[in-house]
This record gives structure tokens, sequence and C-alpha cells, in this order.
């Protein structure tokens, strides 16, 4: 019986790891938008809103591209796994920003929680502070790919913490 050897160029493997990684991240981008979408024209209409809040249009292509950066900057941490023994725990960080990440779409719109959601992304904040930490262990532009997601969750932490002021205790 012929045994079939299928050769994969050199560094095929990078690019399909490179896929599967935006796959994953826009996968869970993809379900968490699933509590959002139905609550923008109901429920979230329903609150005050502070006047920096952006028009609602600018979430979708922001949080898209976010996810990117993410993605991109998982799959250099892999790509560099061999450099450092801590990649079990830059995975488990990683993992644990990924589920807050989602957690927060779930507890602001899943389940109308303006103080739950704070606390969420509170410890999501943390948590994207620590998984550039351990980004910084394999590839400083991992990690820098992290900020613009900082920046933005530090955006939406005080918006966050505004609606919560202006709806009162929910």
């Amino acid at each position: 019986m012929a045994t079939l050897y299928v050769q994969q160029k050199p560094g095929a493997g990078k690019w399909l790891a490179l896929i599967l990684s935006i796959l994953i991240t826009e996968g869970i981008a993809f379900t968490a938008s699933m509590f959002t979408r139905p609550e923008i024209s109901g429920w979230y209409a329903t609150l005050t809103k502070p006047s920096f809040n952006p028009p609602n249009w600018l979430f979708a292509p922001v949080w898209t591209t976010l996810y990117l950066l993410i993605a991109i900057a998982a799959w250099l941490v892999w790509k560099n796994r061999h450099l450092h023994q801590a990649f079990g725990t830059a995975v488990f960080v990683y993992v644990i920003q990924l589920a807050l990440n989602f957690s927060w779409s779930f507890v602001f719109f899943g389940m109308h929680q303006i103080l739950g959601g704070l606390v969420v992304i509170a410890l999501l904040w943390l948590s994207i502070i620590a998984n550039m930490y351990y980004f910084l262990k394999f590839s400083k532009p991992a990690a820098w790919l992290l900020f613009p997601y900082l920046l933005w969750v530090s955006f939406a932490s005080v918006l966050n913490f505004y609606i919560y002021l202006l709806n009162g205790q929910s």
C-alpha cells in the first residue's frame, strides 16, 4: 500500500495558526455580539448616555479591528512560544482576558446589569495589562498590538461608569 506524503511549504503552519487565531478571536466577538446587537435598538436605546457616547455604528468596526489586533498579537506570541518558559501563563492570561471580554457583553447587554458590567470591565482592563505584560516576554509588537485595545477599554470603562451614574442603580 502506497503512503501519501503531503509536503507543506516552509512556514505554511504558521499561516494556518494565524488564520485559526483570527477565526477563534473573531468567533468569540461574533458570539458576544449576539447579546449586544438585539439590545442596541432596544434596552440600550432607552438608557441616558453621556455627551461623549460615540454613535452606535462606530462600535462594530472598532471592535472588529481590535479583535483582529488581539488575534495577531496572540499569533506573534505563539510563533515565539519557545523563547520563554511563561508561555502557559501567557496563554492562561490571554484566555482569561477573552473570557472577560465576552462576559462584559453578556452582563451589560444580555443581563442589563450596568454595575455588573462596570465590575467586569474593570477586571477586563486589569487582565489586558497582565496580557500585555506576558506578551511582552515573547514579542514587543504583540504587547503593543494590545495597546489600542487597552485605550478603547479605558474609554469604554469611563462610558460604562457614566451610563451607570446617569441611569441610577441597575
